[in-house]
């Protein structure tokens, strides 16, 4: 049987792993966590609707539910062409027909990151984001900030849409506890116009949440440090902080670096339509690792990563029967998101032609908790998968 080892147990890693199976091919999956961590939900830890075991799933469960092998131990090296893994606790990883890697990406470390914490971090940070807010509650006020980089060598490595849906959700957080009167918010970015991936319209419409919210901007201004109780920015502002919340861009993974694989100016691995590596033969990169081809406002996102590993399990399966067949990921690029505020949502949808952000007051709130438990259960193999997801 053609043996498969996927490296990484996120969105890409994980769905990679059950498609592969879905062609009976033998799969290990390794990854640094026991679990698979649904980051689009973790939004709601910050302002406790959720917690990290609510918003994970068990990497053994999965296994179990679709047939793949698991192995927990953080990866220490990636020989590319010897298609040789190294792991933390001294393992070695050879033998295998093909790799598909989905190890994700690395975040940009800017000064001062220590006092900032991050949704799109290690799980812990949104849990301790938690603590730090009700701390500021029971002191009764305080000045909360909130904000993403960029990375000028890859525009699609930035997060943005997190950034928005925590700091809606605790304007209506704090509302609904009586004391949003009591609490300064603002949104900070380095971009003049951040969010423009969206589309103008977009843009518009999210001033004019800011100015309904009374959520202060501080935007088009490089930051050049993060202090305990600040930001400082290069026109030579501060913005004062007692709780920062900061989504650095993304950047290549490190075990990437010495793989030998070719990688972008910012460290992605560069594929080809089919994820491909030139000179790399049966080996696969999908998902934050790999340096998307596309449109300007291409964005690194959840479902386009899955879409890359449902079409790498198609082409790899297919390769391994000699069959000329192969899918590519590029033309399903688009930008898609319900973006949560905790009482409703904004449905952001981004693609060649056009760029749309609708409100959906209540609903769209329902509508992203249903899918979070969709989108466990799914992968549970619990409910059946909507056709193409």
């Amino acid at each position: 049987m053609t043996k498969v080892l996927v490296l990484g147990g996120g969105f890409a890693g994980v769905e990679a792993a059950i498609y592969l199976r879905k062609h009976d091919l033998d799969v290990t999956l390794v990854s640094d966590r026991d679990y698979f961590y649904i980051y689009p939900i973790s939004i709601w830890i910050p302002t406790g609707g959720e917690t990290r075991e609510s918003v994970s799933v068990p990497l053994d469960e999965l296994a179990i539910a679709h047939g793949f092998k698991v192995i927990v131990d953080p990866i220490t090296a990636f020989d590319a062409a010897a298609k040789q893994v190294s792991l933390e606790s001294g393992r070695v990883l050879e033998g295998y027909d093909y790799i598909v890697v989905a190890l994700g990406q690395d975040k940009i470390q800017h000064k001062g990151m220590e006092h900032t914490l991050s949704i799109c971090g290690k799980p812990e940070e949104a849990t301790e984001l938690h603590h730090r807010l009700e701390a500021l509650i029971a002191k009764g006020s305080g000045k909360i900030a909130m904000g993403f980089g960029g990375n000028p060598h890859d525009h699609s490595a930035v997060r943005g849409g997190p950034a928005f849906e925590v700091l809606f959700n605790f304007d209506t957080y704090l509302k609904r506890k009586g004391v949003r009167e009591n609490f300064e918010l603002t949104f900070f970015a380095p971009m003049e116009k951040p969010g423009m991936k969206m589309g103008h319209s977009a843009v518009e419409m999210m001033d004019k949440m800011f100015e309904m919210t009374n959520i202060h901007k501080k935007v088009g201004s490089k930051i050049i440090d993060f202090e305990a109780d600040g930001v400082l920015f290069e026109d030579g502002t501060k913005l004062e902080s007692d709780l920062t919340m900061f989504i650095s861009a993304g950047k290549g993974h490190h075990i990437l670096e010495a793989s030998g694989l070719p990688l972008s100016d910012a460290g992605f691995v560069v594929t080809n339509d089919y994820n491909e590596v030139e000179g790399f033969e049966r080996i696969y990169v999908i998902g934050d690792s790999a340096a998307l081809i596309g449109p300007d406002w291409k964005a690194k996102q959840g479902h386009v990563a899955e879409v890359m590993a449902k079409d790498v399990a198609y082409n790899l399966f297919n390769h391994s029967q000699n069959i000329d067949s192969k899918r590519s990921y590029v033309g399903h690029l688009n930008i898609l998101c319900m973006m949560d505020t905790g009482n409703g949502a904004a449905f952001v949808f981004r693609n060649e032609t056009k760029g749309k952000l609708i409100p959906m007051p209540l609903i769209g709130h329902w509508m992203k908790k249903g899918w979070g438990w969709y989108c466990r259960n799914s992968k549970l193999d619990k409910i059946p998968r909507f056709l193409g997801t």
